[in-house]
């Protein structure tokens, strides 16, 4: 097995880098120098990735993690050269039984049931979006007037935050999530973000609400730290990854015209379509990254104690072995399984809610604009390929 980093360039914008998708039908783990400098593996097979993730043996703590990028890796270094401190309750980074008791007190807030209440809200936030893209100007971005305000929406009125704070903590996500992003502005908007919250928080203590940052306070369980690292998690992840699935998706749709009639015509295919279209387009496309904590064979390799394994989940997602002919988008898929929103004890906590939204969102746009097209060459949108969140930074459409 030959040496090799992490490429990012993509050769076409809906699929993996070539370089990845040809290690995957080498075998399914590889050699790989991650960003610091460090040996540790790749994984691009989807049964080994699953059990990485299953696996206890391989920690998700920061302070063990080797970033599989270069610029990754040297601003977590001058972040700890400058001792800035993570709040405690940013979950997403722990392992049991620290996870455990953070995720017990969040799960039943995300449940099937409880998403699915809010169905009426989201399709009413959906409508007044469609309503003020149809009174407005062509073209328009469809992400700066649907697929990012939206799910902000939505996740500020779940938690509690008032939305007309969305300027400043969308510019700050940016920020953290931008690949090139220097140390001295990282801090700037962790700071900034960490002490907005920690603000809202000693706010909601004094004057309760109804939200589920309230609901977390009454309960007792957390100090204000630990509140505020829940609350950076769930309203960072909470808008942006559906934000990006939402663009992404409605772009990969007006690229495959046959697949965009059977989600704007056929509502029985919306669930499939939507399940396609993760597994398809898999917008975590850097990591998970996982650090073994002792040493672990894997299909015939041994990783040893300290390693770093990253996964590389559009490859993943994308293995022939579990998904046949998977490099097309095939919305009458039964693609349940993928592993976009990951596996085991870090699965993601709001994938019901992002489902949700986008069963929603994708008919509803296709419905109230049957002659949506791209306002622009396909060459000319720009792709997300600087972020840790893959998607389009612009989409520009017209009907």
């Amino acid at each position: 097995m030959s040496e090799l980093t992490l490429p990012t360039a993509r050769q076409r914008p809906f699929d993996p880098p070539d370089e990845l998708m040809k290690l995957r039908e080498q075998a399914p783990i590889h050699r790989m120098r991650f960003g610091d400098g460090t040996m540790g593996w790749l994984i691009t097979g989807y049964s080994l990735a699953r059990a990485v993730l299953a696996d206890s043996r391989f920690s998700n703590r920061p302070e063990l993690a080797h970033p599989p990028i270069a610029a990754r890796a040297e601003l977590s270094a001058q972040l700890r050269q400058q001792e800035f401190k993570m709040p405690p309750g940013i979950f997403l980074r722990t392992d049991a039984p620290e996870h455990t008791r953070y995720r017990k007190l969040l799960t039943g807030q995300f449940t099937v049931r409880r998403m699915k209440m809010l169905e009426p809200r989201i399709a009413q936030i959906v409508e007044d979006h469609l309503d003020a893209m149809a009174a407005g100007e062509r073209p328009v971005d469809l992400v700066e007037a649907f697929a990012l305000p939206i799910p902000s929406l939505v996740i500020c009125e779940l938690l509690g935050v008032p939305y007309e704070d969305r300027e400043q903590f969308q510019y700050d996500s940016k920020k953290l999530l931008a690949l090139e992003t220097k140390a001295e502005d990282a801090m700037t908007a962790l700071g900034r973000v960490f002490g907005y919250l920690h603000g809202l928080i000693k706010r909601k203590r004094a004057e309760p609400d109804e939200h589920l940052l309230s609901g977390l306070i009454e309960s007792g369980e957390l100090n204000d730290e630990e509140l505020t690292g829940v609350a950076f998690i769930l309203l960072i992840a909470g808008h942006e990854t559906t934000a990006n699935m939402l663009g992404l998706g409605t772009y990969a749709l007006l690229s495959n015209p046959d697949q965009l009639a059977l989600v704007r015509d056929d509502p029985s295919a919306v669930d499939n379509a939507v399940e396609e279209l993760l597994r398809y387009l898999t917008i975590i496309h850097i990591g998970p990254v996982r650090t073994a904590l002792e040493d672990v064979e894997l299909d015939g390799v041994i990783v040893k104690e300290g390693e770093g394994v990253a996964l590389s989940l559009p490859v993943v997602n994308r293995d022939p072995a579990r998904f046949p002919d998977p490099e097309r988008l095939d919305l009458s898929r039964q693609a349940g399984g993928h592993l976009t929103f990951g596996h085991g004890i870090h699965q993601c906590l709001g994938q019901q809610l992002a489902r949700v939204e986008m069963r929603i969102g994708y008919p509803a746009l296709l419905r109230r604009f049957p002659g949506l097209r791209l306002a622009v060459p396909p060459a000319e949108v720009p792709m997300r390929t600087d972020m840790s969140i893959y998607g389009v930074h612009r989409l520009p459409v017209t009907w």
